[in-house]
């Protein structure tokens, strides 16, 4: 990893999707764009392209700061406090 948060340092196993879904909207029969799980507690939740932006609110409810992609083929890493990014492999 190049230069990066200390959250997103921090971190010694990705957290990966149990299911792809979206644990809140699917209890709300809501719909979602895309997924994201989170890196502390492993919630799977949607984006903010989604009309709830549940990992968004996850993070403002919990402080859990970062959140992988959980779409197939995606390997990145965000962290909401320090607004980073990186690719892993």
């Amino acid at each position: 990893m190049d230069q990066v948060c200390k959250h997103i340092a921090d971190i010694q196993e990705i957290k990966v999707a149990d299911e792809l879904a979206c644990e809140e909207c699917k209890k709300v029969d809501g719909w979602w764009v895309h997924l994201r799980t989170c890196q502390t507690c492993g919630a799977t939740l949607c984006c903010d392209s989604s009309p709830s932006k549940h990992m968004t609110k996850h993070y403002h409810h919990t402080g859990h700061p970062v959140a992988s992609s959980a779409e197939p083929g995606e390997k990145w890493l965000w962290c909401y406090e320090d607004e980073s990014f990186v690719e892993y492999d």
